[in-house]
């Protein structure tokens, strides 16, 4: 009789303790993973704009070297208030070395060299104001590399709350409607940076007369200007909720 208690209570003990170490290994055996997305648009207040210029010459006439558009270069956007650590040189032609061409063109004096700036701008009239003061003779291109905005850390952070918000919302509306109570998050999955949805202009060619955003024209009595083209951010969180 007494092997008999004894026996029982070790089965007891261990039934308890079987499910006392399921539950430590799975606290929520109930759970839901939903997920959640925010977007926004922005207008970009910083442009990067490639800005090619080439030595020419006219009929003639002596040839406008590379120092001379250089220097003219730098006077046209200081004079329309751009400051010079905005601007930085992103290429020569040749080896990218201006040293090389200028030696060599001691034996090809008809060696045509360029230089290619890149300037960022915070908005479009600022080109508009740099474009009436080029050469039109040395300008080669104008084109859009890349856009951003200054405050792009303070977005994305934005955007993450909004989304595991949103993936609150959707979780407890979808337990509700199988009669259950969402309880506290277990997990959350931050999106990863480098897969950050950004949908940015398509058209990246300025036209060297005007652009063809924020243009201002007259219709009827009234000026209207439309906006540069927005940045739209998008992301998206998975969140695993545990069901009360």
């Amino acid at each position: 009789m007494i092997k008999k208690i004894l026996l029982g209570i070790c089965l007891a003990i261990a039934t308890f303790t079987a499910t006392a170490q399921q539950t430590a290994a799975n606290p929520f055996p109930k759970t839901i993973s939903v997920s959640g997305s925010a977007e926004m648009e922005v207008i970009p207040d910083q442009i990067y704009v490639n800005i090619v210029l080439r030595e020419y010459q006219k009929k003639n006439e002596p040839k406008k070297d590379l120092e001379t558009l250089k220097t003219n270069f730098m006077e046209s956007c200081r004079s329309i208030g751009l400051p010079d650590s905005i601007i930085s040189i992103a290429s020569y032609t040749g080896f990218n070395n201006y040293y090389w061409l200028r030696k060599d063109r001691k034996k090809t004096p008809d060696l045509f060299a360029s230089i290619t700036y890149q300037v960022k701008f915070s908005n479009s009239k600022q080109m508009d104001d740099l474009i009436e003061k080029l050469d039109d003779e040395a300008t080669q291109s104008f084109e859009i590399v890349n856009t951003s905005h200054s405050k792009m850390s303070e977005y994305r952070k934005q955007l993450k709350i909004l989304a595991v918000k949103a993936a609150k919302d959707k979780g407890i509306y979808l337990t509700e409607a199988i009669g259950e109570k969402l309880g506290p998050a277990i997990t959350v999955n931050e999106p990863d940076e480098s897969n950050l949805q950004i949908a940015r202009i398509s058209n990246n060619v300025y036209s060297q007369t005007r652009l063809e955003n924020n243009v201002r024209y007259d219709a009827g009595d009234k000026t209207v200007e439309i906006d540069f083209k927005r940045i739209k951010l998008r992301y998206e969180v998975s969140v695993v909720f545990a069901l009360q």
